[in-house]
């Protein structure tokens, strides 16, 4: 993807109940959306920087669904950047693994009348997981972050972000409760996507 597609608007401060973050919005002119990034202090030094790389769940990261994860695990990278001191969140426009906000909301129903969240998406005729991680590398070099500590649980993810040369000194996992509501789909999340958790739920 060629850089001149990003455009970036200039950063506003956000305070947080959470803590002190710099908000800046890149707009993807070629897709027509709008990709974020929350950030702490200096990212651009040499050293590995702490990172998530988190996709748009609406449902989850604002209604605060329990059908997932997305939203808690948001929330505890905001935490762990503040406790660090320094670290960036890219929030990318990537809603149900990439196939939208609609398509995810069809996707939920078939779970509702049996499937789980990889067949759902296949019975709707997308592959388990469309997401692709070349904007969030342009963000990345944008920002001037050289290597990652990555905040994932998904090593789908890396290779997703080595892709485009993007050096991951390692991973730093992202720890959060389950519920009767996500426990299946976290499951599944390991059993079907490789996602690393300590044990089964």
């Amino acid at each position: 993807m060629d850089k001149s597609v990003l455009v970036k608007i200039e950063p506003i401060q956000l305070p947080t109940a959470i803590g002190q973050f710099e908000l800046t919005c890149y707009q993807d002119t070629l897709h027509q959306l709008d990709h974020l990034a929350l950030t702490k202090g200096d990212v651009s030094k040499p050293n590995a920087v702490l990172v998530r790389i988190h996709s748009e769940c609406l449902t989850g990261d604002v209604f605060h669904s329990q059908r997932c994860d997305c939203g808690e695990q948001l929330e505890a990278a905001m935490v762990m950047i503040e406790k660090a001191g320094c670290g960036a969140i890219l929030y990318l426009r990537q809603e149900g693994r990439g196939i939208g906000l609609v398509n995810k909301l069809k996707a939920y129903k078939l779970q509702e009348e049996g499937a789980d969240t990889v067949e759902a998406n296949v019975k709707l005729g997308f592959c388990p997981d469309l997401r692709d991680y070349e904007i969030g590398a342009l963000i990345l070099e944008d920002l001037g972050i050289q290597s990652l500590d990555l905040m994932t649980n998904n090593p789908a993810k890396v290779k997703g972000l080595e892709k485009y040369g993007i050096k991951i000194r390692t991973t730093v996992p992202v720890v959060v409760s389950h519920n009767p509501f996500n426990k299946h789909y976290l499951n599944t999340k390991v059993e079907k996507m490789g996602h690393t958790f300590k044990k089964k739920l």
